[in-house]
């Protein structure tokens, strides 16, 4: 099954569920870069809040993670709609804007 930006994971050893930031073609490397939905935060610039069918949190920007998901056992849960993808890449994209 290929990962797609956008979707949400549940990673084994990871307790709460990831949002995939990493475009699609990085994504066929077998690794992503995910950031953790929590379920209880606060709204700001760097957590943005979503709603998917199944799921709802704030996805934390600021806590991007490389994961090698070769060797890591995961599952896709769900998904985050296109206009709250934009929103938090970004959000992402603002942490390393120039002035």
């Amino acid at each position: 099954m290929e990962i797609q930006q956008g979707d949400v994971l549940k990673v084994e050893k990871i307790k709460d569920p990831v949002f995939v930031a990493s475009k699609n073609f990085f994504n066929q490397s077998g690794e992503i870069i995910g950031c953790p939905i929590l379920g209880e935060s606060t709204e700001s610039p760097l957590h943005i809040y979503v709603e998917m069918d199944e799921n709802k949190g704030y996805i934390q920007c600021e806590q991007m993670k490389m994961l090698d998901l070769r060797v890591r056992g995961y599952k896709i849960i769900d998904r985050v709609k296109m206009a709250d993808v934009i929103n938090v890449t970004d959000a992402i994209q603002s942490i390393f804007d120039y002035i």
